[in-house]
C-alpha cells in the first residue's frame, strides 16, 4: 500500500524533472536546432522563447549572432548583385583569373566576345585563348609586375565562312587584399576596337585613293605644260592637242571633286534632302533628254515600262536625278556591245516603287559584284579610268538612296548584262524618321 510519504515522493520528484526538462532540456533542445539553422545557412531563427530557462545568456548571444549573420548576408547579397549589375551593364569584357591562372568570373560582354558552347569557367586563360603572348601577360602580372596593355588580334569564321578578324586592347593587372603583398588573382579588361580599327584601315584606303585620282591627272596637266614652256607653244598643232588635254583633266578633276562633296554631303543623310512630291518618270526623261548625245552616238535603245501608280513619290528631285544620271551613263559607258538596249522598269510594290535599270551590256564579273558600290572600286579598272569615271558615281546613288530610306542591289550574269534595282517608298519621310 502506498503511502503518504511516497506519494510526496513522487510528486517532488516528478516536479524536479519538469523543472529540469523546462529549464534545462527543453531550452537546450531549441539551442541546438538553432544552431544547427545556422551551420546549415538559414540565418532566420524561430521566435526566442520568453523564458529560456538557464540558458538566458546564451539564447541572448545566438539571436544577436543570427541578426547579424542576416545583415551580413543581406549585405553580400547587395554587393554581389550590385557586381552583377555593374558588369552584365559594361561593354568591357571582364575576365578574373586565380594564381593558378583558372577563370573564375566572367561577364556576359566577354562571353559575347568569344561565344563558345563551353563555360570558359575553370579553365585556363592558355586553355580558353590559345594566345601565348596572355598567358605571359597573366604571369607576369601574378609575378607583381606592373600592368600591361596589349592590342591582340582573334580570328574566327563568320557565318559565310570568310575569316572575321577582331581586334582588342587587354588590360592586364593583378589583385590582391590589403595587407598583402603577394597578388593572388589577375584581372583583364577586354575592350573592342575592331570598329575603330576598321574606319582607321577605311580611312588610309580612302586618302590613298583620292591621291591617286588626282596624282594621274595632275601628272598628265603637268607634263602638257611642261612641254608648251619648253617650245611647243610655237607649234599649233601641239599647242591645241596640249590645250585639250590639259582641259580634259581639269573637266576631270572637277568631275571627281564634285564627286567627292557629293559623297560628303549624303553621308548627313535626310538633312541635306529636300523632299517634295515628284515625277519620277519625268526626272528619267530629263536626264535621257540631257543624254542624248551619248545615245546616238551609241546607237543604243531605249526602252521604258513605267506603271502609272509609281509615277509619282516623295523624295529629292536633284538627288534623284543624280542617281539616274549615273546609273544610265554608267550603262552607256561601258554597255560595250553594238546592239546596246537599256531597258528602264518602274512598279509599285507593298508601298515602294521599285526601279530597275537593266542592260545587255557585258556584266559585272562575279568577284566584283559585292564591291561595285565601294568608294573608287572600279570593274576593269584601266578601262574605267580611259572612260572618264571616277569610281565613286554608284557610291553617291547608294549613299542618295540610303539617306530616302531606300535600298538598291545589283543582279549580273557575265555576259548577259546587268539589272540595278532601286527600292524606295513613295513617302519615304516616315522611313527617315525611324532611323
Amino acid at each position: 500500500m502506498i503511502t503518504l510519504e511516497i506519494l510526496l515522493l513522487l510528486a517532488a520528484l516528478i516536479g524536479a524533472c519538469a523543472f529540469v526538462f523546462m529549464h534545462f532540456l527543453r531550452p537546450w533542445s531549441q539551442i541546438r536546432r538553432d544552431l544547427e539553422r545556422l551551420a546549415t545557412g538559414n540565418f532566420q531563427l524561430s521566435a526566442v522563447r520568453e523564458r529560456p530557462g538557464a540558458y538566458i545568456e546564451t539564447t541572448s548571444h545566438i539571436k544577436k549572432i543570427s541578426e547579424l549573420l542576416q545583415k551580413l548576408d543581406r549585405e553580400a547579397a547587395d554587393e554581389v548583385l550590385s557586381l552583377k549589375g555593374i558588369l552584365s551593364s559594361m561593354v568591357e569584357g571582364i575576365l578574373i583569373a586565380n594564381r593558378a591562372q583558372r577563370i573564375t568570373l566572367v561577364n556576359d560582354a566577354l562571353l559575347g566576345f568569344f561565344p563558345t558552347n563551353l563555360s570558359p569557367l575553370g579553365r585556363t586563360v592558355l586553355e580558353f585563348f590559345r594566345r601565348h603572348e596572355l598567358q605571359k601577360a597573366v604571369e607576369e602580372a601574378l609575378a607583381g609586375r606592373a600592368p600591361q596593355q596589349l592590342e591582340i588580334t582573334f580570328e574566327e569564321a563568320s557565318p559565310a565562312g570568310t575569316p572575321l578578324k577582331k581586334h582588342f586592347n587587354i588590360h592586364v593587372a593583378f589583385l590582391s587584399p590589403e595587407n598583402i603583398l603577394q597578388p593572388q588573382a589577375v584581372l583583364m579588361v577586354f575592350q573592342d576596337v575592331t570598329a575603330i580599327r576598321s574606319l582607321e584601315a577605311t580611312r588610309r584606303e580612302f586618302i590613298g585613293n583620292v591621291s591617286h585620282e588626282f596624282k594621274t591627272p595632275l601628272a598628265i596637266i603637268n607634263g602638257y605644260v611642261e612641254t608648251l614652256l619648253d617650245g611647243a607653244i610655237d607649234e599649233p598643232e601641239m599647242t591645241d592637242r596640249s590645250l585639250r588635254a590639259i582641259h580634259r583633266n581639269v573637266q576631270r578633276l572637277t568631275l571627281l571633286i564634285e564627286d567627292l562633296l557629293s559623297i560628303s554631303q549624303m553621308e548627313s543623310r535626310a538633312k541635306l534632302l529636300e523632299i517634295a512630291p515628284i515625277n519620277l518618270r519625268d526626272l528619267v526623261n530629263n536626264v535621257l533628254e540631257n543624254l542624248e548625245p551619248n545615245i546616238s552616238e551609241r546607237r543604243a535603245q531605249i526602252e521604258i515600262d513605267w506603271a502609272d501608280d509609281a509615277v509619282f513619290a516623295h523624295a529629292d528631285s536633284r538627288r534623284m536625278e543624280q542617281v539616274y544620271w549615273n546609273l544610265l551613263s554608267n550603262a552607256l559607258r561601258y554597255g560595250d556591245v553594238e546592239n546596246l538596249v537599256i531597258r528602264i522598269s518602274a512598279w509599285l510594290e507593298n508601298g515602294q516603287v521599285v526601279t530597275s535599270f537593266a542592260d545587255n551590256g557585258q556584266g559585272i564579273p562575279l568577284e566584283d559584284q559585292a564591291h561595285i558600290f565601294e568608294r573608287f572600286y572600279r570593274v576593269r579598272k584601266d578601262r574605267a579610268r580611259d572612260a572618264g569615271g571616277t569610281g565613286l558615281g554608284l557610291s553617291i546613288v547608294k549613299n542618295i538612296i540610303l539617306a530616302h530610306g531606300g535600298s538598291i542591289s545589283v543582279q549580273s550574269t557575265p555576259g548577259h548584262g546587268a539589272t540595278f534595282f532601286i527600292r524606295m517608298a513613295q513617302n519615304p519621310q516616315s522611313a527617315i524618321n525611324d532611323k
